[in-house]
């Protein structure tokens, strides 16, 4: 049990000071869980705790009580709406047996006019209180956005990954069935073999993703030429597939780079994979290389329809698919971090008359 003077507001003030607080304080006492007052109601008076806690809460959303803060004894509460003759903003409620200090609005209002030390010491409390709130806040903001981006990309993932296990799991009941022939059996593994090696792809974005915010790259030199021409033979079968034609317009630039070739394979495979998909009726993409002193320059075009004006600032943006009906919607995002990892720039454009357009640079060492 503390003394009305323990209280962190009128810390430092003289017996003289004191003494009309003293007089005017009632000792009121609650059980545990009783409410001392409820949101809405009227500013009646300022509480100290002698003995006891007290819970804070309020009405966060329809039918959603947060609790704000926990008090003990020496702590004071209700200041707010005794000051600006608001109705009370929140609810407090005794956590056990408590016996608390009442001061009534119009004594502590006379109090304060009398006692300039005891006005600052209030404002400087509540300085204090508010910065605590405020800080607090903040964290719960981020957790917030935090659990929202978890949400998003969980709903992405389960969205994403459904797809290609259906498929699995009817040429799997088609593949094993009694009197299948032989060419049903193989045309079955074939369509396994296919969403395996996409649902291998996405985990490899989804690790990608989750990699830091500038990951270590094992750079190695490597002759640009031989790479990306290997990288378009392994890419051009499953383009013709679609009745999509791979071509140069421009010969890669036979020059020694340092790149990392496991990751920058990735955005080659993404933006010609997003060039394929956005041609279902088959077309072309051009490769087009160019060099000066500093770097090396690689532009991915298709003959699609483009990419609007206001979709094209957000395509680097995690989960930022526009409609696409398959991925998880981090490529972009990965290949703008692999290429900055790699000291580069990666934008897109779309001409008039012309598809899309990916550009990305390589620094030369």
């Amino acid at each position: 049990m503390v003394a009305l003077e323990i209280s962190k507001l009128f810390y430092g003030l003289s017996p003289s000071e004191m003494e009309p607080l003293r007089q005017n304080a009632q000792a009121i006492s609650f059980k545990a869980n009783e409410v001392v007052f409820k949101e809405g109601d009227p500013g009646s008076g300022l509480f100290v705790i002698q003995s006891g806690a007290v819970q804070i809460s309020a009405m966060v959303g329809p039918g959603e009580r947060k609790v704000l803060s926990h008090l003990g004894p020496g702590d004071f509460f209700g200041e707010m709406a005794v000051l600006d003759s608001e109705p009370r903003s929140a609810t407090a409620s005794a956590e056990k047996d408590t016996t608390l200090y009442f001061i009534p609005r119009e004594k502590l209002l006379a109090a304060l006019e009398a006692s300039p030390k005891m006005a600052v010491s209030l404002v400087r409390e509540f300085s204090l209180r508010m910065r605590d709130f405020n800080r607090r806040y903040v964290q719960e903001v981020l957790q917030a956005e935090r659990l929202t981006l978890v949400g998003r990309f969980a709903r992405s993932i389960v969205h994403d990954f459904k797809n290609p296990l259906n498929v699995i799991g009817i040429a799997a009941e088609m593949g094993c069935a009694e009197n299948v022939s032989p060419a049903s059996r193989n045309a079955s593994k074939g369509r396994i073999r296919r969403q395996v090696d996409r649902l291998g792809n996405m985990i490899n974005e989804l690790l990608e993703f989750t990699r830091g915010s500038q990951s270590a790259n094992v750079l190695a030199e490597t002759d640009y030429a031989h790479y990306v021409h290997q990288l378009v033979e392994e890419l051009r079968p499953e383009a013709d597939v679609k009745n999509v034609v791979l071509e140069f317009a421009t010969p890669p630039p036979s020059v020694r780079l340092l790149i990392d070739p496991s990751r920058l394979t990735h955005v080659f495979f993404n933006l010609i994979h997003n060039a394929v998909d956005a041609m279902p009726e088959g077309g072309k993409i051009f490769l087009r290389f160019s060099v000066d002193a500093k770097e090396v320059v690689t532009e991915v075009e298709d003959t699609g329809q483009g990419i609007l004006p206001e979709i094209a600032p957000r395509l680097f943006e995690a989960f930022a698919t526009f409609g696409k009906a398959q991925g998880t919607g981090l490529g972009l995002s990965i290949c703008k971090r692999i290429i900055t990892d790699h000291r580069g720039d990666i934008t897109v454009r779309s001409e008039p008359g012309r598809g899309a357009i990916f550009r990305f640079t390589l620094p030369k060492p």
